[in-house]
């Protein structure tokens, strides 16, 4: 255990949620970035037993019990059920029975690559970080030889092994079950290194990336170890939640921080400028917020809530969760005119805007659908192609003015006035081409919207009018806000009209 430089123990207990509670003024408590005062609901004895009852009968009333999900999050749930919970909204045991190898053979397997290079998961922390050249070698030849084996999985590279056991020591260091070398500690590190190195053979194709670390963290401080595994799988494999968030190109993330910065542009217009004039692009921060799923935040009984949340609906909840803090911090964000003081800001989200009485209640209100997210994805893509094309006619511009040097001499050269004419012309058609493409973008915002709106019929009445209501008025916004963009850029009247006239001809 550490000292502060007046001989005392820094660390002063753990509060509820198992994190250390430092001494003031010593260094880890400055460090440290943690509240521990938390306003998390508790849990009565008869919603204790509601809980329980439900739970019990998950895979014969699993309908009905998401039926009333929702009313129960917001009463709270009961910390000692909420890994029981997890594995039940995440359907894992399905996984878990359907794979071709246990959880068991894939340690298995993890420790007799260990037991080639002489350690095992309780001291690879020392035993990584000094391998030389020979070590990585023989693990190459051993690992040519074992995938030889019909049923044995890849072994995992020494680098991947080396990041993992670095990250492992980073994970919620001041946490009571990875803080320190007490046996405690030590086994905790260790379950938590042998999940991510297993994941690294379930799934070599994406092996380890950083982030997965808090990830399978959290999960193991609310299940046990095999569970734990089988959630992680979920969460990073399945389209509702993490797949290709931890691809090593990162395309799905820059992507995803695309879909932020539209919906940010269209919920958000006076910050989203403000941000644009400093050049604070929303992937300089929420990479962070989405690849550790919002477990920086200082208030524990917050992350809970969110991670509540996102667990039962998936990735909505994850953008949801990044706007609802950005319209907390707007009012301060906006008197920020110094990029060094509004990025370590994002980073690093105030304790007063983390707790659960500021957070959570905001966060049920800010509602992000997924047919929101399909349309501002057709618009990233839409703007894609549009700057791919731009660049593509920037050099065939190129390319014609370098033909016509090459032939300014020549008989066949045309005079000025010819020059300017073909300038003209080729500006007039990518001009027309950009108002065709922005055109077909709104159209297929509006064809994705009707979709969802008709499928509105399948829901309870009192949920359909509050949703069609809700959506009616973000497509407004998406169609009066599109059109303006296509008359910044130069669009005729008449065009203007025609896009108005579709947008109001379009079925509600």
């Amino acid at each position: 255990m550490s000292s502060c430089p007046t001989e005392k123990p820094c660390v002063l207990g753990f509060d509820q949620f198992g994190f250390a509670v430092f001494r003031r003024h010593c260094n880890k408590w400055k460090q440290e970035h943690r509240s521990h005062e938390y306003s998390y609901p508790s849990v009565s004895a008869s919603k204790l037993e509601s809980w329980q009852e439900m739970l019990s009968n998950w895979n014969e009333a699993g309908a009905s019990c998401m039926d009333k999900m929702l009313s129960f999050l917001e009463a709270g749930v009961p910390i000692k059920l909420r890994g029981h919970l997890w594995k039940c909204l995440l359907g894992s045991d399905l996984i878990k029975g359907s794979s071709l190898h246990t959880y068991r053979e894939y340690v298995q397997e993890l420790r007799s690559q260990l037991a080639s290079l002489g350690v095992n998961e309780y001291g690879v922390q020392v035993a990584i970080s000094t391998l030389d050249n020979a070590d990585k070698e023989r693990t190459k030849m051993d690992s040519r030889t074992c995938n030889l084996a019909p049923n044995r999985n890849p072994d995992v590279t020494i680098e991947t092994l080396r990041q993992i056991v670095l990250d492992v020591e980073r994970s919620f260091p001041t946490h009571c079950s990875l803080m320190g070398r007490n046996p405690e500690a030590k086994e905790g590190q260790a379950k938590l290194f042998r999940i991510l190195s297993a994941y690294a053979k379930y799934n070599p194709q994406i092996g380890y990336c950083q982030g997965m670390s808090y990830i399978a963290a959290m999960l193991l401080m609310n299940m046990q170890e095999e569970d734990a595994f089988w959630a992680l799988v979920v969460l990073l494999e399945k389209p509702k939640y993490l797949a290709g968030f931890y691809e090593h190109s990162l395309d799905t993330i820059q992507r995803h921080a695309k879909i932020f910065q539209q919906l940010l542009k269209h919920r958000m217009p006076c910050l989203w400028q403000h941000m644009e004039n400093l050049e604070v692009a929303p992937l300089l921060f929420i990479t962070t917020w989405f690849l550790t799923l919002f477990t920086s935040l200082p208030c524990w009984d917050s992350v809970l809530a969110i991670w509540d949340l996102i667990i039962l609906d998936g990735i909505n909840v994850i953008f949801s969760t990044g706007l609802c803090i950005l319209q907390l911090l707007e009012p301060r964000l906006l008197t920020m005119s110094d990029v060094s003081v509004l990025l370590p800001t994002l980073l690093r989200i105030p304790v007063d805007v983390s707790r659960y009485t500021v957070l959570v209640p905001a966060l049920w209100v800010t509602k992000v659908h997924k047919w929101e997210l399909d349309c501002m994805q057709s618009v990233v893509l839409e703007e894609e192609e549009l700057l791919s094309s731009g660049r593509h006619s920037t050099q065939a511009a190129a390319v014609e003015k370098m033909t016509k040097l090459n032939g300014k001499n020549s008989p066949d050269s045309k005079g000025a006035g010819g020059k300017r004419s073909t300038r003209s012309s080729a500006s007039a058609g990518r001009g027309a081409g950009q108002q065709e493409t922005l055109k077909n973008t709104l159209t297929k915002m509006l064809k994705i919207a009707r979709c969802y709106l008709q499928d509105l019929r399948h829901l309870s009445e009192g949920h359909k009018e509050s949703l069609s209501q809700d959506k009616a008025l973000i497509i407004h916004g998406h169609s009066k806000r599109r059109l303006t963009t296509l008359n910044n850029k130069g669009q005729s009247r008449k065009g203007v009209n025609s896009g108005k006239s579709r947008s109001e001809r379009s079925p509600r």
